[in-house]
């Protein structure tokens, strides 16, 4: 197996996403399975930093253990009503037109935050840094996703693009409407799950392929995991939420206080999946 490369590709889906991740993955090295030691991590919104700490060398029962804290200095986010109603205008008024949807997102971030409705871009700042066990970039492969807010073009960010990991994370994680868009090199970015939840194109070319998505399903002109995937000639196993992870989850994936639920149901759900992800992974 030692000329075939593996890619890791960690998908959106708030903090309760990042809990499940975690969950998922140090129950299948529990289980003898060890993804944190991919050619490639690609991390979308929340799976960024789940990349992130994982290509940092975090050892995996501390950032599970993390995860079960209690959360009471923290409060819940919502993507509310009529941020929901936006971006379903915004769908309909590009007509499927992937950039011109993103570049209307990120009108929304934008005004937004100059409404006061987001929390200050440096408070944000703060919490991803709280949550990343390094703020250098790791030597391993590692690629953040982002979206230009004023432009709606896709990026990525690794070691060589000269941007810090801790605004590349937070770029990514930047959920419009929600959070404030992240200043890099004079422009302002936002959440890359705008463009699809896990990005899971990224890692053509791999032989061999895991994706952990929370949110598996497109919407509009973000594509769904399903469809990146199709007709890639590595090994793939695409693993999303079972029944308990989801019931773990709950309605809103921005609510600290489904952290360590969600990470208890992702170790839990890793038995169900060990099998298959190792005929992907190590057969």
């Amino acid at each position: 197996m030692s000329d075939q490369r593996t890619a890791l590709v960690l998908g959106g889906g708030g903090i309760t996403g990042i809990a499940w991740e975690i969950g998922l993955v140090a129950g299948l090295a529990e289980l003898g399975l060890d993804l944190s030691g991919a050619d490639l991590v690609v991390g979308t919104s929340a799976g960024s930093v789940v990349g992130a700490q994982l290509t940092c060398g975090a050892e995996l029962g501390a950032l599970y253990a993390r995860q079960l804290e209690p959360a009471t200095a923290e409060k819940a986010a919502r993507l509310n009503r009529a941020t929901l109603a936006q971006f379903g205008w915004a769908m309909l008024r590009s007509r499927g037109k992937d950039v011109e949807f993103r570049r209307r997102i990120g009108a929304l971030a934008l005004a937004a935050e100059k409404a006061g409705l987001t929390p200050p871009e440096q408070e944000r700042l703060d919490v991803i840094g709280e949550r990343l066990v390094s703020t250098d970039w790791p030597e391993r492969a590692l690629v953040v996703t982002a979206v230009d807010a004023h432009t709606g073009e896709f990026r990525t960010f690794d070691r060589d693009s000269g941007v810090p990991l801790l605004a590349a994370v937070a770029a990514s994680c930047a959920v419009p409407g929600v959070y404030p868009p992240v200043t890099i090199d004079g422009r302002r970015y936002v959440d890359g799950g705008m463009r699809s939840a896990a990005n899971a194109d990224l890692a053509q070319g791999y032989d061999r392929l895991v994706v952990l998505a929370p949110i598996p399903r497109g919407f509009g002109p973000m594509a769904s995991v399903d469809a990146q995937v199709s007709g890639m000639v590595s090994r793939v196993a695409v693993v999303t939420p079972d029944q308990g992870s989801r019931t773990a989850i709950g309605r809103n994936v921005l609510d600290p206080a489904a952290r360590a639920p969600s990470a208890e149901a992702g170790r839990a759900q890793a038995a169900s999946v060990a099998v298959r992800i190792a005929e992907v992974w190590t057969a």
